[in-house]
């Protein structure tokens, strides 16, 4: 499968990142030679900003790449990673800050996850989908609703493609509780994650009982994706009206020790799978 766009500029950023740490030199001396800003080289070191033909060469000569097929290669990456991903095509439906998350979840090799509040949108039913995008947008046009919500299914199909991602989610009890939309929607809901919890070897849920009491992550959702062929994992946290993308290894590492904590106050992912058929049935009566 080709990396997404999304995923090759945070690996060609990688790359100039080392390049110009291997001359020795810092963002802010990059940034002055070249008469930008040094938010700019941030910007295409972590991956957030598209990199022009232009800019690409200005940046390979001032870190001494001087081989033309070399400069080939890179320039045609640059070129790749500025081509739209699927989710271009839901142009406005999807807010700009959530658009690189398309991205890096459409090429993770793993993804953790953590939700305090609702079903993650990888595993959300239609009728789930659309009445959390009804309820979290500002007067959403049914249209809006059903594109959204259509791109929320789409996501779904790495689940089940060629190679998939490991899929590892803890669910806060609350969210197997709260009702969205009505017991039907429910009943469906659960149902679905009960069977593609049971079914997809790749994908384990685990619920995090309210009697595991107070724990690191009370309140907070988060993400962490890693990937085979780019180096270092990305935690990603959303929020009301943008998104918190974290790449430095200490911000991971304890994204990491923290979701391990939530795997071992959880109950285990077969009780789990039975607890989430219970309370389904429950919702069906």
């Amino acid at each position: 499968m080709a990396a997404s766009p999304t995923v090759l500029r945070r690996r060609l950023g990688q790359e100039l990142r080392n390049l110009r740490e291997s001359k020795k030199l810092t963002a802010a001396q990059v940034a002055k030679s070249l008469a930008w800003s040094e938010s700019k080289v941030s910007r295409i070191e972590g991956g957030k900003s598209p990199l022009s033909d232009k800019d690409a060469k200005l940046l390979l000569n001032e870190y001494g790449v001087q081989d033309p097929q070399d400069i080939r290669q890179f320039v045609d990456l640059v070129r790749r990673s500025r081509q739209n991903g699927w989710w271009h095509s839901y142009g406005d439906a999807l807010p700009e800050w959530f658009k690189p998350y398309l991205g890096f979840e459409a090429d993770a090799a793993q993804v953790l996850i953590y939700e305090t509040e609702l079903v993650h949108g990888l595993l959300q039913t239609e009728r789930y989908a659309q009445s959390v995008i009804r309820s979290m947008s500002q007067a959403p046009t049914a249209d809006e609703i059903d594109r959204r919500a259509s791109a929320r299914i789409q996501r779904k199909e790495i689940l089940t493609r060629d190679n998939p991602p490991k899929v590892w989610v803890v669910l806060n009890e609350a969210v197997i509780h709260r009702v969205v939309a009505s017991r039907s929607v429910m009943h469906e809901q659960l149902s679905h994650l009960a069977e593609v919890a049971e079914n997809n070897p790749n994908v384990t849920v685990q619920i995090l009982p309210f009697e595991a009491g107070a724990h690191a992550s009370m309140g907070y959702s988060f993400s962490i994706l890693s990937f085979d062929d780019t180096p270092g994992s990305l935690v990603y946290s959303e929020q009301l009206t943008s998104a918190v993308y974290l790449d430095k290894t200490s911000d991971v590492s304890r994204h990491e020790e923290i979701f391990q904590q939530l795997v071992a106050a959880s109950t285990r992912p077969d009780s789990s799978v039975a607890w989430l058929k219970e309370t389904a049935e429950r919702f069906g009566t």
